[in-house]
């Protein structure tokens, strides 16, 4: 069983796919920590975000250790991540790592921004997770406060309209629900209901009888 799992920025899709994946025993991958270590990365060599060539250049060398870092939670990473992530070169160079990922025997969990459309258009569960701008920033505001980093929810508010702006518009696999993804808007849903509702979504998409729900 393939679940692809999209949506913006702070939308809670992550929290979820980690959950999902948990709870049907599957393996799961945040597709976005492929484009945080390949800004990581750029931003350590102190090259240039835009940079397409070396974007590319970095992205083909990356391996699964490289997602291990904790530094690809943090706030920069997060914003590099959007912006090396418009270059198509890029996409194209990290698309077989995902691919291959969903293709193991049992399936597995992907979350991002084009699972459902580019990465696994077959997949058998297709969930876009949404909330607004605001609670988005909230969000995003409570968990770098959490990690001590400084917090100015305004400025938090800003870059994730930034980010959804860029996510949107960019050329190559804009942020989009796929035509057969199921919404999810976790704006007024704490995290033990939002996850409740994926569960049913899944259950009804794959016809599984209802399970107990826990994970």
């Amino acid at each position: 069983m393939i679940v692809a799992i999209d949506g913006p920025a702070a939308s809670g899709k992550g929290t979820l796919a980690r959950r999902i994946a948990r709870h049907y025993g599957l393996p799961h991958l945040d597709s976005g920590l492929l484009y945080r270590a390949v800004a990581q990365r750029l931003l350590i060599r102190g090259e240039d975000l835009g940079d397409a060539a070396a974007a590319l250049a970095v992205a083909r060398g990356i391996e699964p250790k490289h997602l291990d870092d904790p530094a690809l939670r943090g706030r920069h990473a997060g914003e590099g991540a959007s912006i090396v992530s418009v270059h198509p070169e890029v996409r194209a160079a990290l698309l077989d790592f995902q691919r291959a990922f969903a293709a193991t025997p049992r399936g597995a969990v992907i979350d991002g921004r084009d699972i459902g459309t580019v990465i696994c258009p077959d997949a058998d569960v297709k969930i876009f997770v949404t909330a607004s701008a605001q609670e988005r920033a909230r969000r995003r505001a409570l968990e770098l406060g959490a990690r001590g980093e400084p917090v100015d929810e305004a400025a938090v508010l800003a870059d994730i309209e930034a980010r959804d702006a860029r996510d949107r518009n960019r050329a190559a696999a804009p942020l989009k629900a796929a035509d057969d993804a199921v919404l999810l808007d976790t704006t007024d849903l704490d995290a033990e209901a939002a996850f409740a509702e994926a569960v049913a979504i899944v259950e009804a998409r794959t016809r599984r009888p209802q399970r107990a729900i826990g994970g």
